[in-house]
């Protein structure tokens, strides 16, 4: 009687409330995430309800005080998309133009080749080249586009006088093998030490004299730094954590800003990972690892592969869910998640989820370039320590719940720059690789759920209005089908009580 009794103007109110309703929901949790990052439905249920019902929150605490004063003190002004010389790039003789031959593919993007070109020029070039043929030569062959026309001036030069930078662009260029590039590399040493040793006597005559010193400093360190990787590559990696020890030195004494764009403590943190020599990457990781430092993916996953080093063993994430996380364990958890905060990208590299190609001769900080470069030298150095995969497995995803929303706001880090992508895609070759994006915080269930409400109720109100007697046949009918199991059980119970218990029943 109640359900032929209801008209279509109230099914037309009731959805429509209903719509309105959901809808007012929709809007205020839809503001609330793009505040929070969170569900205010699920904060209220997780927060509140929850300890209400028994369950207990795994999330711990982290440390607030060592957040805030990370946070405040990297927060500065930050080139956000400035590009840097990869610290551990190949030879393009002996590595790229052999991955060429082979495969057909070309590993350097032109925008790469052309900030190569012009650091070359930067390192290797100064105002007083005229004076002295070959470095002339030298000077216009580092401008050259055309590869063979950069080899056939650097041994153009070499026919005037034994000239570093000519030795360098052999080595770099022409070499097909890591040993003939280090022969050469040999070669321009014996050249740069002679050239350095004149114009460290004549560097206070005179700012031409000045500027020349300086270009033989950056030549003289950037052959001692190849030839240590020549050593490195070659399997004599305590040679070239020696080799790259003396440089860190001289770069600490010597003040000229070009030799910190070199970050030669990084290769050094990859050979001593290479011996296993950690108590020595610890004392680098403390001189550079420092909040007044620019940061690196080497350095962040370095500290965090060190710290899991020493619980990564014996970690269990279901003995962890049990009992909690130890205070070394969650020591381990945010290096981890600093580190993937830093570049999110290198997990995906790590836990072999894609595929790894040729790093590029420059990376983008927090960029995919940065990440293909770290995991392309430093995957080994994870695998070789039991259960650090692992653990990483279990723990990077929970970074991206504590960093705060909308992702301007930053954590530990200064913002994550949105322009990364778009430089990435200019560094990397994007014919045969999928350049990796930040991940997005995924719309939670509740935000879904109220729209999706708020839609089919305002279908059935604009329906019910403009459709009402067929719309009130529907409902009769929906309603009497959902009602139909209750009206089955209370006919079951009326013919199995008495039929005088049954009247006091219905009475009361």
């Amino acid at each position: 009687m109640f359900l032929n009794t209801l008209t279509p103007k109230f099914y037309v109110a009731l959805t429509g409330t209903s719509s309105l309703i959901s809808g007012l929901i929709l809007i205020f949790e839809w503001w609330y995430f793009r505040k929070y990052g969170t569900s205010f439905i699920e904060q209220v249920s997780v927060s509140h309800l929850r300890p209400l019902l028994g369950g207990v929150d795994s999330s711990s605490p982290s440390n607030s005080n060592t957040s805030n004063g990370d946070a405040d003190s990297n927060r500065q002004s930050v080139s956000e998309c400035k590009v840097w010389r990869n610290p551990l790039n190949l030879f393009r003789g002996a590595e790229y133009n052999r991955y060429t031959w082979v495969t057909g593919r070309e590993p350097l993007t032109y925008y790469d080749m052309n900030l190569s070109a012009q650091d070359h020029q930067t390192f290797f070039t100064c105002d007083s080249d005229h004076l002295r043929p070959a470095d002339a030569i030298m000077q216009k062959a580092w401008r050259e586009r055309n590869p063979q026309a950069r080899i056939s001036a650097a041994h153009e030069a070499l026919e005037l006088e034994d000239c570093a930078t000519a030795y360098i662009l052999l080595a770099e260029e022409e070499a097909t093998t890591i040993m003939e590039a280090e022969r050469l590399f040999k070669q321009a040493l014996k050249a740069g030490e002679g050239c350095y040793r004149r114009s460290q006597q004549l560097q206070h005559h005179g700012t031409q004299y000045e500027a020349q010193h300086r270009r033989d400093t950056n030549v003289l360190v950037y052959i001692k730094r190849r030839l240590a990787m020549c050593s490195r590559k070659l399997g004599r990696t305590r040679e070239a954590v020696k080799m790259m020890r003396d440089l860190c030195v001289f770069q600490l004494m010597k003040e000229f800003p070009l030799l910190s764009m070199f970050n030669i403590h990084e290769n050094l943190l990859e050979s001593l990972l290479e011996l296993q020599n950690y108590a020595d990457v610890q004392a680098v990781l403390a001189k550079y690892d420092d909040i007044s430092l620019p940061k690196s993916a080497t350095i962040c996953y370095t500290a965090a592969l060190l710290k899991a080093r020493a619980v990564s063993d014996k970690f269990s994430p279901e003995a962890a869910s049990r009992r909690g996380l130890s205070t070394a364990e969650m020591n381990a958890v945010e290096a981890i998640h600093r580190a993937v905060e830093f570049n999110p990208h290198v997990p995906k590299y790590l836990l072999e989820m894609k595929s790894l190609i040729l790093p590029p001769e420059h990376i983008l900080k927090r960029g995919d370039s940065e990440a293909i470069a770290y995991a392309f030298f430093h995957l080994q150095h994870w695998k070789r320590v039991e259960g650090a995969l692992n653990l990483l497995h279990c723990t990077w995803e929970g970074t991206f719940r504590m960093i705060p929303y909308p992702l301007e706001k930053g954590h530990l880090f200064y913002p994550y720059p949105i322009c990364t992508e778009t430089a990435d895609r200019e560094l990397l070759p994007t014919v045969f690789h999928e350049v990796s994006v930040y991940p997005k915080k995924e719309l939670p269930f509740f935000i879904l759920f109220t729209a999706g409400l708020c839609s089919f109720t305002a279908m059935l109100a604009l329906l019910t209005h403009q459709f009402p007697e067929l719309m009130g046949v529907f409902a009769k009918a929906f309603l009497s089908t959902l009602f139909a199991p209750l009206n089955f059980i209370m006919e079951k119970v009326e013919s199995i009580l008495p039929s005088s218990l049954w009247h006091q029943l219905t009475r009361i």
